[in-house]
């Protein structure tokens, strides 16, 4: 019987059981967080606190700003912690572990957790975790799995331990990624899955009850990460952001999508955002947006334009912009210091006209 399947069996098991309602210490920081602390709400379980980033300054006048899950904490009248580096804070720790937690569940906190709050609680620490593991461990695996193409991704429930994202995966759920899905949309989708899966997840640890690690796992039927088709998701930089003509249209495409809303060029000596695009490759016809697949008819192949050249104007709908293999049609943009435009406003914002450099 295949891994699947007996999850399948021991799921089906552990929803014929009454829920149990457990004592969870959160740790998160981005919206992206926010499903899964609102669902784990929602079923009934006693945060017994609530660990996020210190508020950092933001915007022209730096003022400090809470992280998004500090925000919806406070107003759910939890108890907040905010450890600038809880590895080499050992009274937050000492504090924490006098929560008495039943279990952790960490979704993008931002830090390491180290041993001594690792083994607190007594049913693990787990991490929802926005990829397929074993592919993208590591701080970026939404913005990675669109830079590589990658046409199905998903989420997973891991045990955590000191390796970077290598513990043993409880439950995941996969979904396919559409060509025209940016980072901001595809992140939204995952966050969703993952308050789903936790809720579940949560379900089945408590379930299974306390007891050695190797006796628990045992009993969850987890799945141990192979070592094949291991990748690494580092962190972006600002030299990722930069859009780069000459490369074919599906790899700037990707850029755009994949490091929504940061990919950019200049324009003028302006910076400018480049927030939607579409690769006007014929194979790729059928994913397209109506007008792209029209424009795919006509402009679907490699042309004889130095790539970054405005080949079209299209009223309503962009410009058609040479790469170093078929075009790609840009269809929403951000100037520096202005907001964003698409369609017909794109075009004379921009005054754009056919042969001339879409960006500097």
């Amino acid at each position: 019987m295949s891994w699947r399947s007996l999850r399948a069996q021991r799921r089906d098991i552990l929803r014929a059981q009454p829920a149990a309602t457990m004592k969870i210490l959160f740790w998160g920081t981005p919206a992206y967080a926010l499903p899964s602390l609102e669902a784990l709400v929602a079923a009934g379980h006693e945060l017994v606190g609530v660990v996020t980033q210190p508020d950092r300054r933001r915007g022209r006048g730096k003022a400090l700003v809470p992280s998004p899950v500090k925000e919806r904490a406070l107003k759910l009248d939890l108890p907040v912690f905010t450890p600038e580096r809880i590895r080499s804070d050992p009274d937050c720790q000492v504090t924490l572990a006098a929560l008495g937690a039943d279990l952790s569940v960490v979704v993008a906190f931002g830090q390491i957790l180290p041993p001594e709050v690792l083994g607190q609680p007594p049913l693990g620490c787990w991490n929802a975790h926005g990829s397929l593991l074993p592919r993208w461990r590591g701080a970026a695996p939404i913005q990675w799995c669109l830079l590589e193409g990658d046409e199905e991704t998903g989420v997973g429930i891991m045990a955590m331990e000191e390796g970077l994202d290598t513990g043993a995966v409880l439950l995941e759920r996969r979904t396919p990624v559409g060509l025209l899905e940016n980072a901001g949309q595809l992140g939204a989708r995952l966050a969703v899955l993952s308050g789903e899966l936790l809720v579940e997840a949560v379900a089945q640890i408590a379930a299974v009850g306390e007891g050695s690690e190797s006796g628990r796992m045992a009993r969850l039927g987890v799945r141990r990460q192979p070592s094949e088709g291991m990748t690494y998701a580092r962190l972006l930089t600002k030299d990722d952001s930069r859009i780069d003509w000459g490369a074919p249209a599906l790899a700037v495409h990707r850029r755009v999508m994949g490091l929504y809303p940061g990919a950019q060029c200049l324009r003028q000596g302006l910076r400018m955002k480049l927030l939607s695009t579409e690769p006007l490759v014929q194979r790729l016809r059928q994913s397209l947006s109506p007008q792209g697949q029209v424009l795919a008819d006509h402009w679907g192949g490699p042309q004889n334009q130095a790539p970054g050249t405005v080949l079209a104007v299209e009223e309503g709908v962009g410009a058609v912009v040479a790469t170093g293999g078929c075009p790609v049609l840009v269809r929403q943009v951000q100037l520096e210091g202005k907001r964003p435009v698409e369609g017909t406003p794109l075009i004379q914002q921009l005054a754009l006209q056919a042969g001339e450099p879409f960006s500097d």
